[in-house]
């Protein structure tokens, strides 16, 4: 392959017009996730192949060295709860094919290719190797944790059921993820939903700013439940999997109807081609383009200034030591330094809650009713866990009432930090409900 063409599609890479730095491998950012793509397909995972592995896993267990054991502990368990999904999947399909009337069609399409039949546990260890991937996917649709994981297993329930459809043509892959965004789409034509705006709460001060946008299906997705990127993977590789999962990114999306939605995911969130897109969808090249024209501009229109596309915004070492300003700040009960880490116009949102503010000094006014000890509505004294949630740093806070010697989950402090020599300062704080902790593997008391 000559140096100056792209090695996905063989175009000419575009020119460096005078730039310095490492020059890009792709011409254009779907043949680079493409190609990332292709380098990360599983290797076959087997139900065997993962039991034996576990009784790898287990016979390297010892007490010392500490590190060794928690790192040994760790794989194992991330094995053990793979494992244990695996056999989820395994009795929920030999459910389903209890339940179907016959079981195979009575029927078979003229000149049908030959047709791969999977057994429970050959359809669960496929299907496993996917999970991750189309969980973010059906996340980045819906913008819901909890809807997420429905939606995974329905994809693998319809998957189950349409198995002798699989004829090896497409990739496991990209059949699973047109049932995954059909799945998708069939939920977002029920729910019919939209955000609105906020509105004011008699007694409450929200500041001077515009109301912001309400999305109250809004949750926040775990880090460590993104799909996995190999060490030696460059930076753009981890598009695929972190960028396209910001909240402020998410939360525009959702403003977009669900067909434009699903084009825009498939198309410039997976670099899916317009070809693969219309085949997702069932429809055509031209009504995909359609739906973008339409659909990259709304965009746009939600995100923050200076914030027009997918880029990654990678926390930096003084974003993380305001983390821990923050958190600190929090559990001495220091307005004074809350305030310093705040943007002048720093937002405040508490999906589902129609609790809102904009401005700092609104929301100062706002936390000194609780965590003033003085204060009539005193809530309790608090302590932060450091965690990350969609790519974003965050705080787990939890809250120890009065009379009580249990901290319990509280809320969960999502960041967005300032743009423009704002960077070290938090521009949005968006505020969970503590049903999630688990999921971060965070426990619900301290």
């Amino acid at each position: 392959m000559d140096a100056g063409t792209c090695p996905v599609c063989a175009k000419p890479l575009p020119a460096r017009a005078g730039r310095t730095g490492r020059g890009s491998l792709y011409c254009s950012g779907a043949c680079r996730q493409k190609a990332y793509r292709e380098r990360r397909q599983p290797q076959g995972l087997t139900l065997q192949g993962l039991i034996d592995d576990i009784g790898r896993q287990a016979g390297k267990l010892a007490p010392q060295p500490t590190d060794t054991l928690y790192a040994t502990v760790t794989e194992l368990s991330e094995s053990v709860a793979q494992l244990r999904r695996v056999a989820r999947t395994v009795r929920d399909t030999t459910q389903a094919a209890a339940d179907s009337v016959t079981a195979t069609p009575v029927t078979q399409p003229v000149e049908a290719a030959p047709v791969t039949h999977l057994t429970e546990t050959d359809f669960a260890a496929l299907t496993e190797q996917y999970r991750r991937e189309i969980q973010v996917h059906c996340y980045r649709m819906t913008g819901s944790y909890d809807e997420a994981e429905d939606l995974v297993q329905e994809t693998f329930l319809r998957a189950w059921r349409a198995r002798d459809g699989f004829q090896g043509r497409a990739s496991a892959r990209t059949w699973l993820y047109r049932i995954a965004t059909n799945t998708s789409l069939d939920l977002l034509r029920r729910t019919a939903r939209r955000p609105q705006r906020y509105e004011p709460v008699p007694g409450m001060n929200h500041g001077d700013g515009e109301p912001p946008a309400r999305i109250t299906w809004l949750q926040p997705y775990p880090d460590d439940e993104m799909p996995l990127t190999e060490e030696h993977e460059q930076p753009e590789s981890a598009a695929v999997s972190r960028e396209t999962l910001e909240l402020v990114l998410l939360a525009a999306i959702q403003h977009l109807p669900p067909r434009q939605r699903a084009a825009l995911v498939l198309r410039d969130a997976l670099g899916l081609t317009a070809a693969e897109t219309a085949e997702a969808l069932e429809t055509s090249v031209a009504s995909v383009n359609s739906a973008l024209q339409r659909a990259r501009p709304t965009l746009r229109e939600h995100l923050p200034r200076e914030r027009s596309d997918w880029r990654a915004t990678v926390p930096t070492e003084d974003q993380q030591a305001v983390l821990d300003r923050y958190m600190a700040a929090v559990g001495r009960l220091d307005f004074d330094a809350m305030a310093a880490l705040l943007t002048e116009d720093v937002t405040l949102t508490m999906p589902p809650n129609p609790f809102w503010f904009v401005g700092r000094d609104a929301i100062i006014d706002f936390v000194r009713v609780s965590l003033d000890p003085g204060s009539p509505g005193f809530f309790g004294h608090w302590r932060s866990l450091p965690t990350r949630a969609n790519g974003q740093l965050a705080a787990a806070n939890y809250v120890r009432r009065p009379g009580t010697g249990v901290y319990r989950a509280q809320v969960l402090d999502v960041l967005r930090f300032g743009d423009q020599g704002q960077g070290d300062r938090i521009a949005e704080i968006t505020s969970f409900e503590p049903h999630l902790f688990p999921a971060f593997g965070l426990p619900l008391r301290l």
